[in-house]
């Protein structure tokens, strides 16, 4: 008897320190105890009644308040049949839900984590504190919590509304196999985050507006960030850190692109809409890359077998788009997108600027002038994206990749003589890159993966010029295949630390030719480089400290030449706010762009591509270092960085030169050192930045006179300030403004503007690029909008203007001598964008 009171007593003590504490029991138990209680019997399916907690009742109540309590402090229903039965129901009702993120590992919040209702657009991000909150979710939704370096949690929303506290802490673990973790993670706008190793990451399905773009231009974004300009404003002439655009080496799923713009360097290449996210480095990148002395844009479409059908379409002023994710099975998806230009069935006064903007300075608007003489154009591009998805099972998995891009411009001259007889000739240019990958990645045990992928790319530019005045065809072609292949292991140590080794090959063919008909004349140059690469990285992270070191040894076999590039990318945080940060690496590139001004494409495209051969045209190499600091405090963040670079082994040829060095053959190299400065304040209504950049870039050709001069590019000052605000829910606003001094340019000898050479007149320069065009001034402004029609889909509308204030900014300056008088020269500008509005509509689903 003894012995069954003091069972008694610890049963009471037991169930005073479980439930005492938090005033709360198991429904399961309670409803045994009612049952009991009141001589009634509850009838429900136990999945129903599990896991779920009720307050416990501050006093004791008859039945019927019972059933009131029960009613109110559960999402079920208990209705009353006789006087004796009960049934319990589940409701189909909405709650609201709450929680904070952590690490699992540190116990640090997760800012900026996204939790996103499965199979819906709906979902929030974590504040500054880690916390979130949904309201109006169906009772049977099921949330994706992710965020970059950690692995994805799914978490039923029943399960949230029903745990005891009422907004628990959400723990996620770490991914081993992505050590490097998001620092800052709204950066500039949503959807841009910062690596810790200093990259910088667009994530095109969560990005928001930025000044003047109507949608997440991949290629246009990127100009946000300080060091990255475009001296023309073309997004097919990217400057990082002083380069030329060709110096940038562009991957889309792991292929190597060779052309990025549509309307020839206006709109970015790349659909944004499955193209998962973008990582752009200009420094300390990883050895797995080659290439680009510049920067690396490696662009990554969606990898993820979704359970639903999903999709979009869009339109805008310019174009209109579409894009599908068909899930085929568990294991198997298709992901599948287009975009084609909608000008030639419709004209529209963006299409008329981009159009003004791009064949300013080309055959198209010379030949406009001749007497007696009409002209039209019609220009067309297209792009489109497939890719399979084949996850064999939770360690194999299989991708399949094809993108197309594609511009295509007719153009038609009539001319009618005195005999009142018309001719009428038509000449085309087409612009394709095409390109395939297949990938296999397989997890063969928790700490030990491999990678294997090979890519195909193919890049043709072909042009066919017919002039009525002279009968004369020109027809020329540029053709770019690469073939690449590449292995890669990846182990875990620990946590902290991952061990990256691989082999990658190259074989790179380029074809140029040239015929001419009256008098009749054919050139024809075909290069092949074979290039072998082993690859080592460690990369190390924990707790204040992150170090990335990395070695790749290239082997190029027509030339038995080795080149050896070590990486480093090191970051160490010295206080909560406080941290530095050093970067440096060695790389090189073997493929380049020269600018051809006698033999271009309509004048419209006067860039093709070379392959070194390692004589008059060598190999490019690059050294680069560069240390900062950073300050984070209260959702300030301020980003400091100095930075020297050198690049070896370019050609004259390769920087469209507008001075007495056009048409000379040299090589040499140019140096770039300066200050990138931002600075970043970011709540949870807006987001507001400036940035500055301060660089000095010369030229150094040792046959030239002068040997050293500024560099075509050498813009020494630029300032970027904007501002997102959102307004009310769904609808943001973005302004902002871009100031740079102007691009150098060479000017005509005030004594003597041109020289006479073999009966031919041509400018006769002045010192190179030591004037500068005036400072270039643009503001820019966008509106979107998201409404919601239900928990699929979503319909939005977006306004974009750039340059509202219609600046007439000069994007370049060169002279030619005078037709009319071959003793004086013409100053010829290229403008920018004018005032040119642009608006989209889109439907998600």
């Amino acid at each position: 008897m003894k012995g069954n009171n003091w069972l008694t007593y610890c049963l009471m003590f037991w169930i005073v320190i479980s439930f005492g504490q938090t005033n709360s029991l198991p429904l399961a138990d309670y409803l045994i105890s009612i049952q009991e209680q009141f001589d009634v019997k509850f009838s429900y399916a136990v999945d129903d009644v599990a896991n779920i907690n009720i307050p416990q009742p501050e006093r004791e109540l008859n039945l019927q308040q019972t059933l009131q309590h029960l009613n109110a402090n559960t999402l079920l229903n208990f209705k009353t049949i006789d006087s004796r039965y009960i049934t319990v129901s589940v409701l189909e009702k909405t709650i609201s839900i709450c929680g904070t993120l952590v690490s699992k590992e540190t116990n640090e919040a997760l800012i900026g984590a996204s939790v996103i209702i499965d199979n819906t657009y709906q979902g929030t991000s974590t504040n500054y504190n880690g916390e979130f909150n949904l309201t109006e979710i169906p009772l049977k939704a099921t949330l994706s919590i992710s965020y970059l370096g950690y692995q994805t949690l799914k978490i039923s929303a029943k399960t949230l509304f029903n745990n005891q506290q009422s907004c628990p802490t959400i723990a996620l673990t770490e991914d081993n196999q992505m050590l490097t973790e998001v620092l800052i993670t709204k950066y500039l706008t949503t959807g841009l985050q910062k690596f810790i190793d200093g990259s910088i990451v667009l994530n095109t399905e969560e990005f928001g507006n930025l000044p003047g773009l109507i949608e997440p231009d991949i290629l246009q974004s990127i100009q946000a960030l300080p060091g990255v300009e475009s001296v023309n404003e073309s997004i097919a002439n990217i400057n990082v850190r002083g380069g030329t655009n060709d110096q940038n080496l562009i991957l889309w799923d792991g292929i190597k692109m060779y052309h990025s713009g549509h309307f020839f360097g206006l709109i970015s290449a790349y659909n944004p809409n499955l193209t998962n996210k973008v990582i752009v480095t200009k420094n300390g990148t990883s050895s797995q890359y080659s290439d680009g002395v510049s920067s690396t844009i490696s662009m990554y479409t969606k990898d993820k077998i979704e359970d639903t059908f999903s999709g979009g379409a869009g339109v805008n002023l310019i174009s209109a788009d579409a894009f599908l994710e068909i899930p085929v099975s568990k294991k198997l998806a298709l992901h599948i997108s287009g975009r084609r230009s909608i000008t030639d069935v419709i004209s529209t006064p963006t299409y008329d600027n981009y159009f003004e903007r791009s064949f300013q300075d080309s055959d198209i608007n010379i030949n406009s002038n001749i007497e007696n003489s009409t002209t039209s154009s019609d220009f067309v591009f297209y792009d489109f994206t497939a890719k399979l998805l084949f996850d064999l099972n939770k360690k194999h998995r299989f991708r399949a990749n094809i993108i197309g891009i594609n511009n295509n411009l007719d153009y038609a001259e009539t001319i009618t003589d005195s005999d009142n007889t018309t001719t009428s000739k038509t000449s085309n240019l087409a612009q394709d890159n095409l390109g395939y990958g297949g990938h296999w990645k397989a997890q063969w045990t928790k700490n030990f993966s491999t990678d294997v992928s090979g890519n195909y790319s193919r890049y043709t530019v072909d042009a066919s010029d017919l002039r009525v005045q002279t009968e004369q065809r020109l027809t020329q072609a540029n053709e770019v295949l690469e073939t690449s292949i590449q292995v890669k292991t990846n182990y875990s140590f620990t946590p902290f630390l991952n061990f990256l080794n691989g082999y990658q090959f190259n074989e790179i063919g380029i074809l140029n030719e040239t015929t001419v008909t009256a008098p009749s004349y054919s050139r024809t140059k075909k290069d092949v480089l074979l290039n072998h690469a082993l690859f080592t990285q460690i990369e190390y992270h924990k707790d204040n400290t992150f170090l990335r070191i990395g070695l790749r040894g290239n082997y190029f076999q027509k030339f038995d030449k080795l080149l050896i590039e070590p990486r480093i990318t090191a970051r160490q945080k010295l206080s909560n706010q406080w941290a530095l940060k050093l970067e440096g690496e060695f790389k090189n590139q073997s493929a380049t762009q020269i600018v051809d001004f006698q033999d271009d494409f309509l004048g419209v495209e006067n860039r093709r591509w070379i392959l070194a051969d390692n004589n008059t045209i060598p190999i490019s190499t690059s050294k680069q270092a560069s240390f900062g600091v950073d300050y984070s405090k209260h959702n300030l963040n301020i980003d400091i960085n100095g930075f020297y670079k050198t690049v070896d082994g370019i050609t004259a040829s390769n920087q469209g030169f507008y001075n007495n060095f056009q048409y000379l053959s040299a090589t040499g190299s140019y140096t770039a050192k300066g200050i990138e400065f931002l600075a970043n304040k970011t709540t949870d209504k807006f987001s507001t930045w400036l940035s500055y950049t301060y660089s000095i870039n010369n030229y150094t050709f040792e046959s030239f006179t002068p040997s050293v001069f500024p560099n075509n590019v050498d813009i020494r000052h630029s300032i970027s300030l904007a501002i997102n605000y959102s307004i009310i829910k769904n609808l943001e606003l973005s302004l902002g403004g871009i100031w740079h001094s102007g691009q150098p340019y060479t000017k005509p000898l005030e004594a003597n503007p041109t020289i006479e050479i073999n009966n031919n007149y041509y400018v006769n320069y002045d010192q190179p690029n030591i004037q500068n065009v005036d400072d270039f001034l643009r503001l820019d402004a966008s509106l979107g909008y998201t409404y919601d029609f239900n928990n699929t889909t979503n319909i939005s509308l977006k306004a974009g203007v750039r340059n509202l204030s219609n600046e007439d900014n000069v994007i370049n300056r060169y002279y030619q001598v005078d037709p009319e008088d071959s003793n004086n020269t013409i100053e010829v500008n290229n403008l920018s964008l004018g005032l040119t509005p642009n608006v989209s509509l889109r439907v998600n689903f």
